[in-house]
């Protein structure tokens, strides 16, 4: 990864867990990331897709796992075109 741009998301139970944003979009008004656990490059790594749920007025942004599959196909594809020429192997 060229830029390592991170995220810390903090579970329910107050556990504090990392991610390297890999793209981000926004898609209809909602902003999306794409993510992953790993920061090494030849590493495989899981990737994840997150949707901002923040209110304008909250001053730390609020993230939530997409689960939705239809959402996911549809993300996925739109973040598969958008890395295409980055040297990211994404397989669903």
């Amino acid at each position: 990864m060229n830029e390592e741009k991170m995220i810390t998301l903090t579970t329910p139970e107050g556990e504090q867990v990392e991610f390297y944003v890999l793209e981000e979009t926004r898609i209809s008004g909602m902003n999306y990331l794409l993510v992953t656990d790993s920061a090494e490059e030849d590493e495989e790594g899981e990737c994840y897709i997150l949707k901002d749920r923040s209110r304008p007025e909250e001053e730390e942004a609020v993230y939530e796992f997409v689960e939705d599959d239809d959402e996911i196909d549809y993300l996925f594809k739109i973040f598969t075109e958008l890395m295409e020429d980055m040297d990211v192997d994404l397989r669903k």
